[in-house]
């Protein structure tokens, strides 16, 4: 079984006795429902799990349930299970999103207490947007993602011991030992072909064979259309539309949306894209990164919504889009092949697994850094420049942001696939793979 972090606080929730309701959301096929169906067959005797599309699309018991008695009535009609109490039962209810009124019923069934419930939702998060009545009070949201560069260490047995000391080294400004880097760049490459959904990593430890990872990605870069069509069939196109677009938009010197080309009509603004981007942003499917002209603590006060950014939620994916069955430009940085795109999504995905928002910095008279994120402890932004060639020590625009007294800079970092760790003035220089402790719940680095 696959390692991931979010294990730990499924079982602390399951262990406590919390009167709300667990409700774990994220994009399809990134591990949901296998993390809570393992996590709860050890605290309860009895799990009941109802996978609600499977309902919509059979006998649709729970349609048109609305009173927590319709609720027992249809949950006897759906298991023949002696069931027992909440000290034993819990009742797991999968793709919630199918049947929205029972993420408003879900308060009436906790506050009766006959069972304990958790739920979990590959669309979730569009239905928490549009839903007014959804009881916010009554259910702890933790949102999923795909296996982190973290998780991915582990799963190729690379010792958690080991990644314990890559955090004494981050946090004490050393370099890893050149045979320790040289392992990590190349799980780090690995990491950029097969990405972090877990059947594509399953299938790469089994197997090896890139084309057969692919396969998988291909189909699930076709399920995330097809869902798209299911919930909005007015909206279906524009949005896959928007999708397709991501990797040439990351190609793109500013890297941003470019509205007239999603329907090549000139005029377009991010407006007339608003309910297709927050799909696929709020599904899970795409990362938002909002632009930051003048940064201020918190980031989200001072944002430009309309000059968006949007990254694949996998590495894995977009190498799939990018280069198909063919891993030389990352595995052998092939020479006239830019992979700053590749490594700004690999990093994206990193922060906000992390549990980062994302920004960036866009001024016209100062240039752009790739990602601004929230130094709580200092109470400012954190620049950050990807550079995945050997030039990673250009970046006039990082160096202009750190020099800017108003922004109260403590911490800038230049990310690369460079081995060694140097630091001039508030700029440091690390390797890719000491992104994945780079949080805003971190204590800043102390020299």
């Amino acid at each position: 079984m696959l390692f991931r972090k979010i294990e730990p606080i499924i079982n602390d929730y399951f262990k406590s006795e919390s009167d709300k309701v667990l409700v774990v959301t994220g994009a399809r096929q990134t591990g949901k429902s296998y993390i809570i169906r393992h996590c709860s067959t050890q605290y309860f005797k009895n799990v009941v799990e109802i996978n609600l599309i499977e309902d919509a699309e059979g006998s649709r018991i729970f349609d048109n349930v609305r009173t927590t008695n319709e609720f027992y009535m249809a949950l006897a009609a759906f298991t023949s299970k002696q069931l027992g109490d909440a000290s034993d039962t819990l009742i797991f209810l999968d793709e919630i999103q199918e049947y929205p009124q029972l993420l408003t019923l879900i308060k009436f069934l906790r506050e009766e207490g006959r069972y304990r419930y958790v739920a979990s939702g590959s669309l979730l998060g569009v239905t928490l947007k549009k839903s007014a009545s959804v009881p916010l009070g009554s259910i702890d949201i933790l949102k999923m993602y795909p296996l982190d560069f973290e998780e991915f260490l582990i799963a190729n047995d690379f010792g958690r011991q080991a990644i314990d000391e890559m955090r004494i080294n981050f946090n004490s400004y050393n370099s890893m030992p050149e045979g320790v880097h040289n392992r990590l760049m190349e799980l780090y490459k690995r990491y950029l072909l097969v990405g972090g959904m877990p059947e594509a990593v399953n299938k790469h430890l089994e197997t090896r064979d890139l084309i057969k990872v692919r396969a998988i990605q291909l189909t699930i870069a076709e399920l995330y259309k097809l869902d798209a069509a299911k919930y909005d069939k007015r909206h279906s196109l524009k949005i896959g539309r928007i999708y397709n677009l991501i990797p040439s938009n990351m190609e793109n010197k500013k890297k941003r949306v470019v509205y007239r080309d999603i329907e090549n009509v000139s005029g377009k603004r991010s407006s007339d894209y608003e309910e297709e981007i927050e799909y696929l942003i709020s599904s899970g499917i795409a990362l938002e990164v909002k632009a930051i002209s003048n940064p201020k603590f918190p980031l989200v006060e001072t944002e430009h919504k309309n000059l968006l950014k949007l990254y694949f939620n996998d590495p894995g994916l977009l190498t799939s889009a990018l280069y198909r069955n063919n891993p030389a430009p990352v595995l052998n940085s092939e020479s006239g092949i830019n992979l700053g795109s590749v490594y700004e999504c690999a990093v994206a995905c990193q922060l906000a697994a992390n549990d980062n928002s994302l920004f960036y910095y866009d001024n016209r008279s100062r240039g752009e850094v790739d990602f601004l994120i929230d130094d709580y402890s200092t109470l400012s932004a954190v620049p950050i420049v990807v550079k995945s060639g050997k030039d990673y020590k250009r970046h006039v625009a990082i160096s202009r942001f750190v020099s800017n007294d108003e922004y109260n800079v403590g911490q800038a970092y230049v990310i690369s696939n460079n081995r060694k760790v140097e630091c001039d003035g508030k700029i440091c220089y690390i390797p890719v793979y000491y992104s994945i402790f780079l949080t805003t719940v971190s204590k800043p680095m102390v020299r």
